[in-house]
């Protein structure tokens, strides 16, 4: 019995999920009704506070998951040339305009610029770091870390936000392997 109550309660929450991407995609806000959500997903509202507390931390969830489905796995390939990582990075983004840049202007945007940089946070490794800049202790590292991560995060947001239509990711991912370039002397990591 707990096994389906877990799997409903999985499916609740990507539904509720997917509809977020869908309607601030449509909406081009965040400014949508709990019940818009929920009416979408097919759920109660009331599961929406449950599951999420509010309708902010739902549509961060959703930036999140999206994240984490599509664009993690096609980056986090260390094998993968760099520039074809920042590529995928920037054709991801551009193809889900819409959404990220209601997301970044609306009214849950430093939440969703934060979590955004914590998920990216992991592809920046403390050991890469050192294979770059030598001996760094974990405070400096994980300082570093969070430099290239929201440094990169704040490129990638005024791009989606303010460049004109149509975005072009050739010129985003030539940008960040420029300063890749230049940061860590040929070594991007």
């Amino acid at each position: 019995m707990q096994d389906r109550q877990d799997r409903r309660v999985l499916r609740n929450r990507a539904a509720l999920m997917d509809a977020a991407v869908r309607l601030v995609t449509k909406h081009g806000t965040t400014a949508l009704p709990v019940g818009d959500l929920a009416d979408a997903a097919n759920v109660s509202r009331q599961l929406v506070y449950l599951q999420f507390g509010d309708r902010d931390a739902l549509l961060v969830a959703a930036a999140a998951d999206l994240v984490n489905r599509e664009l993690i796995p096609e980056v986090s390939d260390d094998a993968a040339p760099h520039r074809t990582r920042l590529l995928a990075m920037a054709r991801h983004f551009a193809r889900h305009r819409p959404f990220y840049r209601a997301m970044l202007t609306g009214s849950c945007a430093f939440p969703t610029a934060r979590a955004l940089n914590r998920l990216f946070a992991g592809l920046v490794t403390a050991d890469g770091l050192r294979q770059v800049f030598g001996d760094l202790d974990d405070t400096t590292a994980g300082d570093l870390a969070k430099l290239v991560t929201g440094g990169t995060g704040a490129i990638v947001n005024d791009w989606l936000i303010d460049a004109p239509d149509p975005l072009d990711p050739e010129e985003l991912a030539d940008r960040l392997s420029s300063l890749s370039h230049l940061a860590f002397g040929g070594h991007p990591r």
